[in-house]
This record gives structure tokens, C-alpha cells and sequence, in this order.
């Protein structure tokens, strides 16, 4: 009889270990646990903690990629309104969490960049794809008038995802949603300001 690989149940026991104490706060021993899994399943798949990382990147970026599908391919709403709906079903979930949790992108951006470039590497795929559906949204709403074109959509992409990981990680020090509000507030009042002539 085959033996069951254990490799899934770790990496998704290794997204909940680094989501609470992040890369350097955890170790094997902590993941392996965390997955009711012996340690030696855990060498057995994984060449380093580096590449268990990536794959923890990877896994937590699906289900960012489900929440961007949900909301700006929808195609039932106005593209601007669907850029907001973004921020707000992030809102919720991180209100939902205490304000506790974050974005493990945006955590992972701070605290591995400078130790690791396999992250780093990994990181910067990860932005280059996240941006796409954003740009495309952005260009549609100014297709279609809802924004301004002084800007390209790249780069109010770029813009939008950066302040918003700079405003998540804010919340996590204030331990509430007012940065996050304050930023959808100004941001959809100002660079995202809703044209009044079509």
C-alpha cells in the first residue's frame, strides 16, 4: 500500500504557522506540528525552509487570486465599483481576523527580502502577476469613463496595491480598520475620484 503524502497538509499547517509568527518566528518543528506530520516528512518534500516558504507564497496567493476573480471579473459591476468591492471584502476579512492578521505578501515583503532571494524572487513574480487584474480593471473603468487617464493602468495598479499594503500594515499596529477606511476614503476621493462627465 502507498504511503499518503503529507506534502499538502504541511504547506497549508505552514500557511497558518507563518501567518500567526511569520518566517522567522516559526521553525519545523512548529510546522510538522502544526500538520500532526513527523519531521522527517517535512525533508522528505522540501529541499529547505526557503522553498517551503515559496510554496506557502504560492498557496496563500490562490486564494488571493480566488477573492480578485470574485471581485474584479465581475463583470456585473462597474469596473471602478468592482476595485472598491476589492477593498472592501479584504476589509471584512481582516476585520473578521481582529486586525490581527495582515497580508502574507505584504509581511513577507518586509521581514525575508533582505535574507532571502528565492523569496525575493518569488515575491517580485507574485507582484508582477497580482498587478495584472488590477491594470485591467483600471483600464476598463477608464474605457469606460468611470476614471481619469492621466495615469497609465500599470501604474495606478502598482500605486493601489502598495498604499493598500502600506495601509494593512498600519491596522496591524493600531489593531483596528481605521487605516484601512482612511485610505479607501481618500483614495476613491482623490486618484480613483469617480469622473463626473462622461
Amino acid at each position: 500500500m502507498a504511503k499518503i503524502s503529507l506534502r499538502n497538509d504541511i504547506v497549508a499547517a505552514g500557511l497558518r504557522t507563518m501567518f500567526r509568527t511569520g518566517f522567522n518566528g516559526c521553525g519545523v518543528r512548529d510546522i510538522v506540528a502544526e500538520a500532526d506530520a513527523p519531521q522527517g516528512s517535512f525533508t522528505n518534500h522540501f529541499r529547505s525552509k526557503e522553498a517551503f516558504a515559496a510554496e506557502v507564497l504560492e498557496l496563500y496567493f490562490e486564494h488571493v487570486k480566488a477573492i480578485v476573480r470574485e471581485t474584479l471579473e465581475d463583470d456585473s459591476r462597474p469596473a471602478r465599483e468592482r476595485l472598491k468591492r476589492y477593498l472592501d471584502v479584504i476589509t471584512r476579512r481582516l476585520k473578521a481576523d481582529g486586525c490581527t492578521r495582515g497580508c502574507l505578501i505584504g509581511d513577507f515583503s518586509v521581514e525575508v527580502v533582505q535574507q532571502s532571494e528565492l523569496l525575493r524572487g518569488k515575491l517580485q513574480a507574485i507582484y508582477a502577476e497580482w498587478l495584472k487584474p488590477f491594470a485591467a480593471c483600471i483600464a476598463e473603468a477608464q474605457k469606460a469613463g468611470e476614471l481619469a487617464t492621466d495615469f497609465k493602468p500599470l501604474d495606478l495598479a502598482d500605486f493601489l496595491i502598495s498604499s493598500w499594503e502600506g495601509a494593512i500594515l498600519r491596522m496591524k499596529v493600531e489593531r483596528n480598520s481605521a487605516p484601512l477606511e482612511r485610505f479607501k476614503r481618500i483614495v476613491f476621493h482623490t486618484i480613483f475620484a469617480e469622473r463626473v462627465e462622461r
